[in-house]
């Protein structure tokens, strides 16, 4: 159960007299790649509108704040919820500046590798930063290069930044996005009404009834004005490394992420799960809602029956505060309650996206045996997690990874279920029905596809900062 940071939600629109409602809804479609904070930035070609803050979409907009964000162009951020680190609303974005005389946003998705490397360097030439957010080392490098326009900037900053990162910018006349050369994050563009969409996910386009063009690609930047879209390739794209989890948790079932459909992957997967680690069991059961597919393919291949045996609250907000331990034990009570009827003298096959720390896991575990489960049989539709992602997503450390220290095995005797077994490596690549190649496996394998002279999260902005480290 993947229970760690997530990716963050960029939108925007350009050519939309309502941009900033579109930009609303945009955002609320990708609520779930960010729950700490929220923010629109909207241009009327004179000045910028600017609303912002900590908290879901639904909390910090209303009809008397989006009245107040006029133009035809806006960008829209959610920002995702940092392990162990502290919300300040300085760190809420899109990042508002002053750049050579012009106003500019930027919203930011994905994680710089080198990015306390070259903040060390620039603080030590006389550069002051506001903020922890690794998106602020990207503007002061514009703010450096010798030209004058933001495309041109923005061409001198990624010559000079490493890892991954999808940018949403916003100018006085039009919407910039630009996606790193690996293309580890999804970002994608579509049209409505003479308009231009730019979405995280074809989720978010599908809300406001635009229709999907097609992707950013690795290492190009789109402009759009005024109904129109120009692109230009700004970074040579050496190799892909989609972000497989994303196809695993984090992007939305009904989305299309990478060219393919996240329901029909996750499903795929599930399939390929029951093959390689089949069971005998009276009932297949998902851990929801991210795990739902993945159980439905288990269920279709195995042709054992899928049931609703456990029931999601949805309405448990992440400001919920545990000051005891006794408390903190409630949590994934609150969060999920089995259906005992069903459940009780049954030999379950439980279907989850992923083990992390395995401490979530092992409380549903103990919750399904207090309900009278005979047989657990765990399958999880990834590999072990072994390796800290370093490019967006906030995994523990690796010393934190029970797959880093533990055997299948031994988590499966530390779990208390009767069976453990997880998706193999190829085998989940393969469910995807992309080249293999074309993914970062990182998380599982420990190859990193962009290299970095020391792990990020050890030379991170919190400690040059001063504070803790905030990813945007």
């Amino acid at each position: 159960m993947m229970d760690v940071g997530h990716n963050c939600g960029l939108f925007g629109v350009s050519g939309r007299p309502d941009a900033s409602r579109l930009a609303y809804m945009g955002l609320y479609a990708l609520q779930h790649r960010g729950q700490e904070s929220a923010g629109i930035v909207s241009s009327d070609r004179v000045c910028f509108h600017v609303h912002k803050s900590l908290g879901l979409v639904v909390e910090n907009f209303d009809e008397p704040i989006l009245s107040r964000l006029v133009g035809d162009i806006a960008i829209g951020h959610n920002r995702y919820s940092t392990t162990g680190s502290s919300a300040k609303p300085s760190n809420v974005q899109p990042l508002v500046v002053d750049l050579k005389g012009r106003p500019l946003a930027v919203a930011h998705n994905g994680n710089l590798v080198n990015a306390a490397e070259l903040r060390t360097g620039m603080e030590r030439k006389g550069s002051i930063f506001q903020s922890s957010m690794d998106s602020e080392v990207v503007v002061h490098l514009m703010a450096r290069s010798g030209t004058q326009s933001v495309p041109g900037m923005a061409r001198h900053a990624v010559t000079l930044i490493r890892g991954a990162y999808c940018f949403v910018m916003l100018t006085q006349e039009a919407v910039i996005a630009l996606r790193d050369p690996n293309g580890f994050r999804p970002l994608c563009f579509g049209t409505l009404g003479g308009g231009i969409v730019v979405s995280s996910e074809t989720c978010g386009l599908d809300v406001v009834g635009a229709r999907y063009e097609r992707e950013v690609e690795p290492g190009e930047m789109i402009i759009a004005a005024d109904g129109k879209v120009t692109s230009e390739a700004i970074a040579a794209s050496t190799r892909r490394a989609y972000c497989v989890f994303e196809l695993i948790y984090f992007s939305r079932p009904d989305s299309v992420v990478f060219g393919v459909s996240v329901d029909a992957v996750r499903k795929a997967m599930g399939r390929r799960l029951a093959r390689e680690h089949p069971a005998s069991a009276d009932v297949v059961i998902s851990v929801p809602d991210s795990s739902n597919a993945a159980a439905l393919g288990y269920s279709m291949e195995s042709g054992i029956q899928l049931e609703l045996g456990l029931i999601r609250n949805h309405y448990v907000g992440r400001t919920f505060i545990y000051p005891t331990r006794e408390l903190r034990d409630y949590r994934v009570r609150i969060k999920f309650n089995p259906v005992r009827e069903l459940l009780r003298g049954k030999r379950v096959v439980v279907v989850d996206d992923s083990i992390v720390r395995a401490t979530t896991s092992k409380k549903l575990m103990q919750m399904l045996r207090g309900a009278g489960v005979k047989e657990i049989h765990l399958r999880i539709g990834s590999p072990p997690i072994t390796h800290p992602c370093f490019y967006g997503i906030d995994t523990p450390d690796r010393d934190e990874l029970i797959a880093a220290k533990c055997s299948v095995e031994e988590i499966a005797k530390h779990l208390g279920v009767d069976s453990l077994g997880y998706l193999s490596v190829e085998g989940l690549l393969a469910s995807t029905g992309l080249p293999p190649e074309d993914f970062c496996v990182a998380c599982f394998t420990g190859d990193y596809p962009v290299v970095f002279t020391e792990a990020p999260t050890k030379l991170g902005l919190e400690r040059l900062a001063g504070r803790p480290e905030e990813r945007g």
